[in-house]
């Protein structure tokens, strides 16, 4: 798709369910919450860790509960803190930001910064996964890709990577922008507003949580990755 070999970032933002000590207390009665979907991405670092050293890619990665802060929100948005932890004091509120949120955030736009550096063009890749049936309605797809549609490389990429897809897992179910927007409010439109459309491309991949439960997991994961190796090779 370029001309030069272009750099790749693999965030995961939703990579456990980890509540740190000196919140727990906030979380008593909340095993089901934390354990399910809201709680975090089950399976995105497991797809994360084999995307990112097929492709030779820094993977940044917080495994705190997005219960506990949502790292791919931003700040001042409504969910950035869920029902418990909400109520904290603001001066409680900044420490968590300080010690949780703010340094996932600022290690993927450093590795970014270097990505563009180095290349002149990075590929951030954001890695997450979605429960398959949300409020009674079953999701349509078994892999989304996301980026913003006003932006041409997104546009682009998302279109290649799509046709390849289709020829290295043709059994997978493949739609763009489903089942989430991907210009709304998260890490990668952050730093679109930081980098310019010709260096950076956000692009966040969805998986559907079902294909974890398949038998086929491990197969999906490096099919997934070997399309992105194909993508990203100088051909």
């Amino acid at each position: 798709m370029f001309d030069q070999p272009v750099g790749i970032v693999v965030s995961c933002e939703h990579a456990g369910n980890r509540v740190p000590a000196e919140y727990r207390s906030l979380f008593r009665g909340a095993r089901r919450a934390l354990a399910s979907h809201r709680g975090w991405d089950s399976g995105a670092i497991d797809l994360a860790r084999v995307i990112a050293p097929a492709l030779d890619a820094p993977l940044v990665a917080t495994t705190v509960s997005r219960l506990v802060v949502e790292c791919n929100r931003s700040l001042g948005h409504p969910r950035l803190f869920s029902e418990f932890t909400r109520t904290l004091p603001r001066e409680e509120k900044q420490v968590l930001l300080d010690r949780h949120y703010h340094p996932h955030r600022g290690a993927v736009e450093a590795v970014v910064r270097s990505a563009i550096r180095t290349h002149g063009r990075v590929v951030h890749v954001g890695v997450h996964t979605f429960a398959p049936v949300l409020d009674g309605t079953r999701r349509t797809a078994d892999v989304g890709l996301l980026y913003d549609p006003r932006r041409e490389l997104e546009v682009r990429w998302c279109e290649e990577w799509m046709a390849i897809l289709s020829l290295t897992a043709p059994g997978l179910r493949v739609r763009r922008n489903y089942p989430y927007r991907g210009a709304s409010d998260g890490l990668t439109s952050a730093l679109r507003r930081r980098f310019p459309a010709g260096r950076y491309l956000g692009i966040e991949l969805e998986v559907n949580q079902a294909l974890r439960r398949s038998k086929e997991w491990g197969r999906i994961m490096r099919q997934i990755a070997a399309s992105l190796r194909l993508l990203t090779t100088d051909r």
